[in-house]
């Protein structure tokens, strides 16, 4: 039965209302009889179920093992590092987390169930030793490192990747990321998915010089003096490197980088990203090790 109230005035005139109508009803001989308020039928709620909390992967079992960092080849942005893989998921995303290995260094892993490739220093003339996530597991986590496991003449392009011990390296969370659009004519610069700068005003690589496309990271923000075309500003170099050229202006290497240059409309460069000077001004203020997402 439902709890009953006390009838106002209105109330009352529709209840008489309601007792005419009633009796015009039986005299026609349907008779209503008095009929039960409806009874709501018990609810059965179902018990809740147990919170469980997360528990992670632990993907490939914890190595231990101490390493002679000294024996194994360095990792940086010269190196042929041909024993490690490139970025097979360019178009992927990554964690919101950096990687920088305790000092002096940590190995550097193709596989984790062999032995190391390489060493990564924690601290290296051009940077790159603060690197983005792209997994963790318990034990271990999959990043970006600079450099190339080969050469573009050899047909071996993309952004070099590690596997690095967890034991080995500082995490620390980052939330801010840069997303390019070649076709779009767009570069974003985002904390989260908010978009806190953008401009629409650059040039790319040449279709023989293409800018390469997937996820990397900036290395390195700094200014280069025999970079006349700069104008003084800052370049900010990525992890990866030409798909086209060996290398560049006598280097053995060929880094893409945001740059400032007077001419920046079109598909006029070598590969980099020719920008004004609010656009170089706003990524050179990002923290090395932020992640930039090239699309086509």
């Amino acid at each position: 039965m439902g709890t009953r109230r006390r009838l106002t005035r209105g109330q009352a005139i529709l209840a008489a209302v309601a007792v005419v109508a009633g009796v015009a009803v039986a005299a026609t001989g349907i008779v209503l009889g008095n009929q039960p308020e409806p009874v709501e039928p018990p609810r059965i709620v179902a018990a809740p179920e147990p919170s469980v909390a997360p528990v992670e992967d632990p993907g490939f079992a914890a190595n231990t093992e101490v390493y002679a960092l000294a024996a194994l080849p360095t990792v940086n942005v010269f190196s042929l590092a041909r024993s490690l893989p490139v970025d097979d998921n360019p178009g992927g995303d990554v964690l919101d987390l950096f990687a920088t290995p305790h000092d002096p260094g940590a190995p550097l892993f193709a596989d984790p169930t062999e032995a190391p490739v390489g060493t990564f220093a924690a601290q290296f003339q051009y940077d790159g030793t603060t690197v983005p996530v792209m997994e963790k597991q318990a034990n271990w986590v999959r990043v970006m490192v600079s450099g190339r496991a080969g050469l573009p003449s050899e047909g071996i392009v993309g952004q070099l990747t590690a596997w690095m011990r967890t034991a080995d390296v500082e995490l620390t969370s980052n939330t801010l990321s840069v997303q390019v659009s070649l076709t779009g004519s767009r570069i974003a610069i985002l904390d989260g998915d908010t978009v806190v700068y953008e401009t629409g005003s650059f040039a790319i690589g040449a279709p023989a010089t293409p800018t390469p496309v997937g996820r990397t990271f900036i290395m390195t923000s700094r200014p280069d003096a025999g970079a006349g075309y700069t104008r003084g500003h800052p370049l900010v170099y990525l992890g990866v490197q030409s798909e086209t050229l060996d290398g560049f202006n006598g280097a053995n290497n060929a880094i893409t980088a945001f740059h400032y240059h007077d001419a920046r409309s079109g598909a006029i460069s070598n590969g980099c990203l020719r920008v004004d000077v609010e656009a170089i001004t706003q990524l050179a203020a990002l923290p090395l090790g932020t992640p930039v997402f090239i699309l086509p």
